[in-house]
């Protein structure tokens, strides 16, 4: 039955008319659905150890409200992600190198991820062997490096870093935490943007969208300290030479892994952005 007000004309329907507060909330509550309805943004990381995760650049990239989906080639060597369905790919370090596809088969099918990744111009992220990978799926060589970096170095960005929008934050006094064997050339049209004095390319550019940092801004004080206490890790620092010792690593590692952090936290919140969280202008051509 029809209602009917005082002057027997009926009332009205709809609710949002001008100033009403029903209105209002029906146009709040719409407006957050629409917002909620809106596909969350995936990330794809290619993780080769349990012991090696995203560290802290993981609470930062679900604050941003990304979904997180991590492959581990070390529990599923036989994974064939699909990077396409995904808005972004950070491929982490591992204790594999580059050259043993024959041990480690999914090093190949990774290889061939990243490329389609580059094709389709999906950001990317690649630290430590990350970065090799990177650097081989753009046609660049990977090979061992002269000495082991492992524990706390300085770096050395160059003039181009200056003006990119990730490595402008790192300090010509700072020092990272590295751990690696292997380096590589830097890959052809790829733009450079630091150094140490042991291992030339420590960080680049390709395009506007795929970096490789071969050092670990990812891991804090406490990431690190675990990797400290575990055997194998420990021992392959001990056998490679006195400075590589437990106590120099702990004791650099309290005084460095602070103002390491506050570096973590602008470059992978710049990265963060790269992904789309927020609409970045695009660099120049190469």
């Amino acid at each position: 039955m029809r209602s009917f007000g005082p002057r027997g004309a009926s009332a009205p329907r709809d609710p949002d008319l001008i100033g009403s507060p029903v209105g209002l909330l029906r146009t709040f509550r719409t407006r957050k659905a629409a917002q909620f309805a809106r596909p969350m943004r995936k990330l794809l990381v290619f993780q080769h150890s349990a012991r090696e995760p995203l560290g802290v650049f993981d609470p930062m990239l679900r604050r941003a409200g990304f979904r997180i989906r991590y492959v581990n080639f070390s529990r599923q060597p036989e994974q064939k992600p699909d990077v396409s369905r995904y808005n972004g790919l950070v491929v982490l370090g591992g204790p594999m190198n580059v050259d043993q596809a024959d041990r480690y088969p999914h090093l190949t099918t990774e290889i061939a991820a990243i490329q389609e990744a580059l094709a389709r111009g999906i950001p990317i992220l690649g630290i430590c062997l990350g970065a090799q990978l990177l650097a081989a799926a753009l046609g660049a060589n990977v090979r061992p490096n002269h000495v082991r970096e492992i524990g706390w170095y300085r770096l050395h960005p160059t003039a181009a870093a200056e003006g990119d929008p990730l490595c402008r934050h790192l300090g010509g006094d700072q020092h990272v935490f590295q751990w690696h064997a292997y380096t590589f050339d830097l890959p052809p049209g790829a733009i450079h943007l630091a150094s140490s004095p042991a291992c030339p390319n420590q960080a680049f550019r390709f395009g506007d969208r795929a970096y490789g940092l071969q050092f670990h801004l990812e891991a804090d004080e406490n990431l690190i300290q675990r990797w400290l206490h575990v055997p194998e890790y420990r021992a392959e620092a001990a056998a490679s030479g006195p400075e590589h010792q437990l106590e120099h690593i702990l004791r650099d590692t309290h005084n460095h892994a602070p103002n390491a952090l506050t570096i973590s936290e602008r470059v992978f919140g710049e990265f963060i952005e790269l992904l789309g969280w927020k609409r970045r202008v695009r660099l120049g051509s190469l």
